[in-house]
């Protein structure tokens, strides 16, 4: 089971409503066997340009932030709290419907696909190397036809 705490805190018209959140959600981490919990904050560019700005040294806002749960281990190396918590993604709703735009892609696939991309990097998928970014990338591509999405690459 999915608990997710969705967080509003843009001034952005147009947003999807909490069950594509959780659609969405739901599909990425369908594989993952066990309950999973996480916090969805949807933000404007000044507070995604402070995070990506304290945790990338990046300052400008991105589409998509995703901070995994940091469970600390005991000392059988095993997680020392037994909880479902998979972690947080933010989202700059500006930055989704600019780039939407720009791109040329409806703005509810694009929401899908930052959703459902920063959900697979809370499973711990990345897109650092050229093979992680593949494996990633065609995972993104099946999810989304799912839905009766294009291929967002």
């Amino acid at each position: 089971m999915l608990e997710l705490d969705l967080q509003l805190a843009s001034e952005a018209e147009g947003l999807p409503d909490e069950a594509d959140f959780r659609r969405w959600c739901e599909l990425a981490l369908r594989a993952r066997s066990a309950d999973s919990e996480l916090t969805i904050r949807l933000v404007d560019e000044p507070e995604g340009r402070e995070l990506n700005h304290t945790w990338r040294h990046k300052d400008y806002a991105t589409n998509v932030l995703s901070f995994p749960a940091d469970v600390p281990d005991g000392p059988n190396g095993e997680p020392l709290l037994d909880i479902p918590l998979l972690g947080d993604l933010v989202i700059c709703a500006p930055v989704v419907a600019r780039e939407a735009a720009e791109q040329g892609k409806p703005a509810q696939a694009h929401w899908a696909h930052l959703v459902i991309h920063g959900c697979l990097h809370l499973l711990g998928y990345d897109h650092l190397e050229d093979e992680e970014a593949e494996e990633m990338e065609e995972l993104e591509r099946q999810l989304l036809a799912e839905l009766g999405h294009p291929d967002p690459y």
